[in-house]
């Protein structure tokens, strides 16, 4: 007994050492994804967000409806019911939805759907739908899941049913297709606009901590000057300046361009500030002693010392720029139709009354909420992991 509890001992020693040797001996990057990996929310939001840009890259594929495809006979029309279990109680190994019929309420002659349950469209998976273009280039018709009825048509063809998870709008469009398109603009737009204020507060950033004396003090007036506007009425003048007759596609760049022009001061003093606190460290001393040049020691020695900062800021930094597209195009300033953007469904479902009657033109909210929230936890936990020695 006594042997084996001398065992247990050394092999709980042994364990020890060779966690402390491999925490004194890990590199920066390995103490940063040790202490990431203990942030389970975070881990969480990283693996959501991957399969929400994951369903945004292959829109076409997920989606039901193609873009500028609309189904007349079916306006407002509620989410769909999805059964297994028929009007007569019969159980069916596949899912199913039934036609739907437009009626009217014989009180307030309001327009209602009822189900029709003498036609039965079967949801199919990996199967083919409406036609598109991933992309814009290749095409294909190859959707997640479809209902349709095989040969139904009168040609032969397959007769799609009117499967609709979240309900449409006005015109007949699919709002979950709807939903999934615009996340392409609403969750790029984001990564666009914030590669480039990372490009202009870095260099902007860096000079004015790096070089100081008149420079850092016309360059921090600038930033002052252009923090000091309101962020609303100077989105107004941008956006006024942007040409009303454009093509919609570089209405996103303009618009890309915007959010990086009014982002790119918060981190230019982040930048220089850490300039100021790391120019005078000895191996930057040593560097310029030994005649590297100015941009080489910036870009060999000063950035990669607060990198892990800038990666937090940059996970910070996008749910604010999908919060700032979401609201120019709600204030109809940005994303315009046929190009489609969360922001755009919700300017669409401003009216109170249409929200009131058919709720789900709402739903893009809930796409911004969880998308906002997976970014912030994540940046978080990035924010906890960049300092593994707290």
């Amino acid at each position: 007994m006594l042997n084996l509890k001398k065992l247990i001992f050394r092999q709980n020693k042994q364990k020890k050492t060779s966690l402390d040797e491999n925490y004194y001996l890990a590199s920066q990057w390995q103490l940063m994804a040790q202490k990431f990996k203990k942030h389970k929310l975070a881990q969480f939001s990283l693996v959501l967000l991957g399969m929400m840009y994951f369903i945004i890259i292959f829109a076409e594929f997920f989606a039901v409806q193609g873009l500028t495809n609309y189904a007349a006979h079916y306006t407002n029309a509620p989410p769909s019911k999805i059964h297994w279990v028929d009007h007569t109680g019969k159980f069916h190994l596949r899912p199913f939805i039934y036609e739907i019929k437009k009626e009217r309420d014989p009180e307030t002659w309001r327009k209602i759907y009822k189900e029709d349950t003498g036609t039965i469209y079967p949801i199919y998976f990996f199967t083919r739908g409406e036609k598109y273009k991933m992309w814009g280039l290749i095409p294909g018709n190859i959707h997640l899941f479809t209902a349709k009825i095989k040969n139904g048509a009168e040609d032969g063809s397959d007769l799609l049913g009117p499967l609709f998870l979240i309900g449409t709008d006005m015109m007949g469009r699919d709002i979950y297709s709807r939903i999934i398109h615009g996340g392409r603009i609403s969750l790029s737009i984001g990564f666009v606009g914030v590669l480039i204020s990372l490009l202009l507060g870095i260099i902007i950033g860096g000079i004015s901590g790096y070089f100081g004396g008149w420079i850092d003090n016309a360059i921090q007036r600038v930033i002052e000057i252009l923090r000091s506007f309101p962020s609303i009425p100077l989105w107004l003048a941008l956006s006024a300046a942007i040409p009303p007759n454009i093509p919609p596609l570089q209405v996103y760049f303009y618009i890309s361009i915007i959010l990086s022009f009014l982002g790119w001061t918060g981190l230019a003093r982040k930048v220089r500030s850490k300039f100021i606190a790391l120019r005078e460290e000895d191996y930057v001393m040593a560097a310029k002693v030994a005649g590297c040049t100015n941009f080489r020691i910036i870009r060999t020695h000063l950035i990669p010392g607060f990198f892990s900062y800038l990666i937090v800021d940059i996970s910070l930094s996008i749910p604010r720029m999908i919060l700032s597209e979401t609201s120019l195009s709600f204030l109809g300033l940005g994303i315009r139709s046929p190009i489609t953007s969360w922001g755009v469904l919700l300017q669409e479902a401003q009216s109170v009354q249409n929200v009131a009657l058919y709720p789900w033109l709402l739903t893009p909210v809930i796409a911004v909420i969880i998308s906002v929230l997976a970014f912030n936890f994540l940046g978080d936990g990035l924010r906890d992991a960049a300092d593994p020695y707290k």
